[in-house]
């Protein structure tokens, strides 16, 4: 008889351990998050300071006992902004390491490719490095965008542009891929909405250094206002050379991928003080300092990796942890990717480290839809403009 309880109770307790991890990616003390990076390709600058701040603020979260008693692990794959790479890195993600949910995906045409690897299963995607429209449109139960589009964020600054500096003929120097198009759909809309004309256009290549004989057609067409959808160095690049070549009346206007601190003070360290406008999900840190929050986590940020100010992709990065954290715990301990999809669509608190509301609904799975419309200032991001 006790050897027949033994059997029975050994039975019930592989039963229990079986049924805590029924869903992929998660067991008694351990959830796995995945995320496929650029941490070697142009948006390094992004991508590699993300996944600082997120490990992090995970290792807070760990060290006071995880979520529900399990703790997070981010595992974490480079794809060099390559979408075979990003391919890749996402089948291994889902289909060898089984990860629960992915969180912080970088660039759009490589959401876009991962979606076919992820969407069978149901793997959530939690604020992609990306600010396309498509990473919730169509409409996806596992799609969460973390901040207003760069559709939104580009047309709400050619309209201020138009409005407020005069602007009246805007081009284009972009990428031509899904990123780059979604710029290029934003700065015609806003010219549209405004009254004014739209332009030259130039396309470039990822590896791309020399700009002059672009910014020579640019010029020649009567551009006075020209968008920008390249990588970071990119940017700076093509705004100096401009400088350098006596177009210094020329105005810049750049989607959230250029709304970075390495994008501003590369413009300074190459004479470029102004001229420059960005429209995106979130505020820039330096003039928010004051805040206990934001100063509190800029001083722990810097003690903990020896950078001297966390960028634009340290910011994100620790939103878009909170923000999954925040979705882990409303899950509760019985957690499940439906549960979690729920809690999600409940979740609404203010970002203090990012500078926004966050309020997503059954219908709404983008947690900030706020615009911040602003402009380089003597080595600063300057807020000019909130749109909510």
């Amino acid at each position: 008889m006790k050897t027949w309880k033994l059997l029975a109770k050994a039975a019930a307790l592989a039963l229990a351990a079986t049924g805590a991890q029924a869903e992929m990616g998660v067991s008694a003390d351990e959830i796995k998050i995945g995320g496929a990076h650029d941490l070697s390709g142009i948006f390094a600058p992004f991508s590699v300071p993300a996944v600082k701040a997120a490990n992090l603020y995970f290792d807070e979260v760990n060290a006071a006992g995880g979520v529900h008693g399990r703790k997070i692990t981010y595992i974490v794959e480079d794809h060099g902004y390559q979408v075979p790479k990003a391919v890749q890195a996402a089948n291994k993600l889902v289909n060898r390491d089984q990860v629960f949910a992915m969180l912080l995906n970088l660039g759009t045409p490589h959401n876009l490719a991962m979606f076919k690897l992820m969407g069978p299963k149901g793997v959530p995607n939690v604020s992609p490095l990306t600010a396309a429209r498509q990473m919730v449109e169509p409409f996806e139960p596992w799609k969460f965008a973390g901040t207003s589009s760069y559709f939104d964020g580009v047309q709400a600054t050619t309209e201020y542009m138009a409005a407020e500096q005069g602007s009246k003929t805007f081009c284009l120097m972009y990428l031509p891929t899904d990123f780059g198009i979604e710029i290029k759909e934003g700065l015609q809309a806003g010219a549209a909405a405004s009254g004014t004309a739209y332009g030259v256009e130039t396309k470039h290549k990822p590896d791309e250094t020399d700009f002059a004989g672009a910014l020579g057609k640019i010029k020649d067409g009567g551009c006075d206002t020209v968008g920008l959808a390249l990588g970071v160095s990119q940017t700076i690049n093509v705004i100096a050379t401009a400088n350098k070549l006596g177009m210094s009346d020329m105005k810049f206007v750049l989607s959230s991928a250029g709304f970075h601190t390495v994008v501003a003070k590369g413009l300074a360290a190459q004479g470029v003080m102004g001229g420059v406008y960005a429209g995106a999900g979130w505020q820039d840190l330096e003039a928010r300092l004051a805040t206990p929050e934001v100063g509190g986590w800029v001083k722990a940020y810097t003690e903990a990796t020896g950078e001297k100010f966390p960028g634009s992709g340290a910011l994100l990065g620790r939103s878009a942890a909170e923000l999954l954290v925040r979705g882990l715990e409303a899950a509760g301990p019985d957690l499940t990717r439906d549960g979690f999809i729920a809690a999600m669509e409940g979740l609404a608190f203010q970002d203090v480290i990012s500078g926004y509301p966050v309020a997503m609904s059954g219908d709404n799975h983008v947690a900030g839809r706020s615009v911040f419309v602003s402009v380089v200032e003597n080595g600063s991001w300057k807020l000019i403009q909130t749109i909510e």
